[in-house]
């Protein structure tokens, strides 16, 4: 998350950003930003049966990769050294003096698994999405086993979305060992799927690195009354009042207590109580506070990664390489010029958000109007539903004959293509392949 630099405060525009949240309680989903752990959207028993005589011959998907580890253990010596000065001094409040314990075995935890690896639920949420793939399409992966059809697999090469593929692949030949040989190995193409550091992305880089306009509007956000009320609230809770007011820099403290409580659900089967509290990171950010600080993730991830300014397509242009990749290898299949039933894809969150940003996908509709910044209230875009760890996207290709229909699921829930594209029939799943050639402009 964005470390505060000061910048003029876009003032009352801000102001309702978020809805009112109680003080305590359970956490909202939403809290976690990018870092919620994955939850399938839709029960397997409610999907719409596709039209009479059309039947799965192909399946593609692309996939963040599950969760994770925190990527480095900077938040966790930052807090960690300001825990031990104010045990030294007497500073700690009887809830923080249990604070310095839960994130040396939460750290510890992290650098066993290794950090930016796959934890233990990371690894199950690839397993569980895999199988209930499986279990979706049955007859397809049937068929894919009796036709020595391949399975192709490719990932951004980096180590978590590698791990992700294997996990993924593995429980795919659990549930039916005669697909194990026609599972290819893992290759990598960081052009596909890490193309914000490749060739591709420069212009993105750029705009990161040095748009000031962007720099402002992020910085304007950050830097209001609610953030450094949240940062004092979320320090009260550990330290003594006189050791909070002498620390410099409160709400990059803050962020990095709040940083390491978003990356506790990821790390639940590594915590000493995985069936109760977990790391019971939320003692020390309340319920209004984490929904604050996930707001400010939030906005990060909306104008680096998302739909950001309406004038600008600069965030998710370059996502164009991958849309393309999935009607080249839907084209394929009607063409005859595949032998792929599968095609799996693993990347991370910074593929995912600009994809759906580029796809029109739902959440991910409306950029935000320069001047008029990036609220809750104003904007649906939310991080913990765009793209938690382990979000994917997948289509699904049908024929009857010379006819080929795709379906799409958006974290397993059937969803729609973007407005313009017309489905077979009012309200169905369903569109044929060349009414989303015509509508994405293919041709």
């Amino acid at each position: 998350m964005r470390r505060l630099t000061p910048v003029l405060a876009l003032g009352a525009l801000l102001l309702a950003a978020l809805p009112a949240h109680a003080a305590d309680g359970p956490a909202h989903r939403e809290s976690y930003g990018t870092k919620a752990p994955y939850e399938p959207e839709q029960s397997g028993h409610t999907y719409q049966r596709p039209p009479a005589g059309f039947e799965p011959v192909f399946t593609e998907n692309v996939s963040r990769h599950g969760s994770r580890a925190a990527t480095d253990s900077a938040d966790g010596d930052l807090v960690l050294g300001l825990w031990d000065q104010a045990r030294e001094e007497g500073q700690l409040t009887g809830r923080g003096e249990e604070f310095g314990p839960t994130v040396r075995a939460l750290t510890a935890a992290m650098e066993k698994v290794g950090y930016g690896n796959l934890s233990g639920r990371g690894r199950q949420e690839m397993r569980d999405t895999a199988t209930r793939m499986e279990q979706r399409l049955p007859t397809l992966f049937e068929d894919i086993a009796g036709q020595g059809e391949k399975i192709d697999v490719v990932s951004s090469g980096q180590g978590r979305a590698v791990d992700s593929a294997s996990e993924y692949t593995g429980a795919l030949a659990a549930a039916d060992p005669a697909l194990k040989p026609l599972i290819g190995a893992t290759r990598t193409d960081k052009d596909l799927l890490y193309f914000h550091k490749a060739a591709g992305g420069a212009a993105y880089r750029d705009y990161i690195a040095h748009d000031q306009r962007l720099k402002d509007t992020l910085n304007a956000i950050t830097d209001q009354p609610r953030t450094h009320e949240a940062a004092r609230s979320v320090l009260r809770r550990i330290f003594k009042d006189a050791f909070v007011d002498r620390i410099t820099g409160q709400v990059g403290v803050a962020q990095a207590v709040y940083d390491l409580y978003a990356i506790a659900p990821a790390m639940i089967e590594e915590s000493p109580d995985p069936d109760g509290r977990g790391w019971g990171m939320d003692r020390y950010v309340s319920r209004s506070d984490a929904a604050w600080f996930g707001y400010l993730s939030d906005a990060e991830d909306f104008y680096e990664k998302g739909p950001g300014f309406s004038d600008s397509d600069i965030t998710y242009r370059m996502a164009d390489v991958l849309l393309d990749d999935f009607f080249r290898q839907a084209e394929a299949k009607r063409a005859g010029t595949s032998d792929l039933g599968a095609e799996l894809r693993f990347t991370h969150a910074e593929e995912i958000i600009p994809l759906a940003a580029l796809m029109g996908l739902p959440g991910s509709t409306e950029p935000a109007t320069p001047g008029e910044p990036y609220t809750y209230g104003g904007n649906p875009w939310r991080g913990a539903a765009v793209a938690p760890l382990g979000a994917n996207i997948q289509w699904d290709v049908f024929r009857k004959d010379d006819r080929y229909l795709v379906r799409m699921l958006y974290n397993e829930q059937e969803t729609a293509f973007r407005t313009g594209c017309r489905p077979i029939a009012e309200g169905s799943a369903f569109y044929d392949l060349d009414e989303l050639e015509r509508c994405f402009g293919r041709g």
